[in-house]
């Protein structure tokens, strides 16, 4: 019950912070700068980005509501959850609106390393629900590709 109760914060917290990632996006889209910028040729069609990002926080607020019903470092596991929210958060905002390719990398960066921690020291007592991660893990990997290759070709 602990751990179905913790999910469902996570759920409410992991969506919140995507809905103010996208506030801060706003409609920057659509605008000249993002649509002339040279993408990376296997940039997915936008209709995914939707679809992996509620498939990356249902398993992530299922991995951490997990992760928060074993007793271990209770406070620490706040902090890196925080850490998380605001690099995630952050990044559209940096991207974006800011225009700033190069410290939106540096974002991206330490949000895929922060999500590689969680993997390979903090699910170990987990078990099976680190792999929960991996959908996490994989799209960043490809968002950090194509952030690299725009900073690179513009």
């Amino acid at each position: 019950m602990k751990q179905l109760r913790l999910t469902l914060l996570f759920l409410i917290l992991n969506f919140g912070g995507l809905a103010l990632g996208n506030w801060f996006m706003g409609n920057a889209i659509l605008e000249e700068w993002y649509t002339n910028l040279n993408k990376a040729p296997w940039t997915p069609p936008g209709w995914i980005f939707g679809f992996a990002w509620t498939t990356i926080m249902i398993c992530f607020s299922i991995f951490l509501g997990r992760l928060f019903t074993i007793n271990i470092k209770t406070k620490f596991l706040i902090y890196a959850f925080f850490i998380e929210f605001i690099l995630n958060s952050s990044w559209n905002f940096i991207f974006f609106n800011q225009q700033n390719i190069f410290s939106a990398l540096i974002v991206i960066i330490l949000l895929t390393s922060l999500l590689f921690f969680y993997f390979l020291k903090l699910s170990k007592k987990v078990g099976q629900y680190k792999f929960l991660l991996i959908p996490y893990i994989l799209w960043l990997s490809i968002a950090t590709s194509l952030n690299l290759y725009i900073l690179i070709h513009n």
